[in-house]
């Protein structure tokens, strides 16, 4: 009797082994000896299968973690195919509808409301507009904080509806526009420089003053200056003198009236001989050389050279 050694491979607790199996064969028998077969086991057994469902298991947790929280974000920040919550995407732009607050710096090339209404800044500090030129630089800018509106740039101008300019100013001058420039209070206007303008009338129930406390007041006007008052008085008022001066014309007093009531009395000289007294008190204006003007009685001729010792 032959035995006759087999090879089988098993797997167990993932190493092969080997064992041998022994066939009995008795001499004179033909017994075909089976060809050897390998047999190949593929899996995972063990700690290590249940790590891989533990991290299978958990991806897929995260999966729906992230899904979930995806969801939850678009329905709270209103995610729609034209935008966000109040934020829409048009062909025109960006549109916003009610209250926003931006933390920092909005850059835009126009901003407006709604047709129907108004369209309202709102800050607890100040709001400030800046324009750039190409470069970078800042070429105007107007903030409007609690206490002042401040505008900075090399011309400031307000127009009208039809585009007509109202209001101008810049470094050099300051242009008004309008038809009429009116100033109500109380105190009128102060200027610290010239004014021109071809009128200047006060209203029909108040009176026009114009005063320079501590200096002087010139009005010029190459061709002439025309005062006038329709319903009531031109009082000319001074500290000192007062001069009308004429360079190549003449001055005309034209009314009803001229009163000189400061001249005083002319005193009669002391070898007068005219004892008639001047019962109709009338008198004559007389003038000095150095332009002073005094009294003189009046008489059947000119009376001015007694009565010169005034002039001294």
């Amino acid at each position: 009797m032959n035995l006759q050694p087999d090879s089988i491979a098993v797997a167990g607790s993932g190493h092969w082994m080997v064992r041998e199996q022994y066939t009995t064969a008795t001499q004179g028998t033909n017994i075909e000896r089976p060809e050897k077969q390998y047999v190949y086991n593929i899996g995972i057994y063990g700690w290590r299968k249940r790590c891989l469902y533990l991290f299978v298991l958990l991806l897929l947790i995260i999966l729906v973690v992230n899904f979930a929280l995806t969801i939850w974000i678009l329905k709270v920040m209103w995610f729609s195919p034209s935008g966000m919550g109040h934020l829409r995407v048009t062909s025109e732009g960006l549109r916003l509808e009610g209250e926003s607050e931006f933390l920092y710096p909005l850059y835009a090339k126009e901003i407006h409301s709604r047709v129907d209404d108004s369209l309202l800044l709102h800050s607890s500090q100040n709001i400030t507009v800046n324009a750039r030129n190409s470069d970078g630089h800042i070429m105007g800018r107007l903030t409007v904080g609690p206490n002042a509106i401040e505008t900075h740039g090399q011309q400031f101008q307000i127009n009208s509806a039809n585009g007509k300019m109202l209001f101008s100013v810049d470094e050099h001058e300051v242009l008004v526009g309008t038809d009429k420039l009116r100033v109500t209070g109380p105190q009128g206007a102060l200027f610290e420089h010239s004014v021109e303008t071809p009128l200047i009338r006060a209203d029909s129930s108040k009176q026009l003053r114009l005063e320079s406390p501590t200096r002087s007041l010139s009005i010029d006007a190459p061709k002439g200056v025309h005062i006038k008052a329709q319903a009531g008085n031109i009082e000319v008022l001074s500290q000192q003198d007062i001069k009308l001066q004429s360079s190549d014309g003449m001055l005309v007093l034209d009314a009803e009236t001229v009163r000189l009531p400061k001249l005083s009395l002319p005193t009669p000289p002391s070898d007068s001989r005219r004892n008639s007294g001047n019962s109709q008190e009338l008198y004559e204006i007389c003038v000095c050389p150095d332009g002073k003007l005094y009294l003189s009685v009046a008489g059947y001729g000119s009376t001015c050279q007694e009565y010169s010792r005034d002039c001294q």
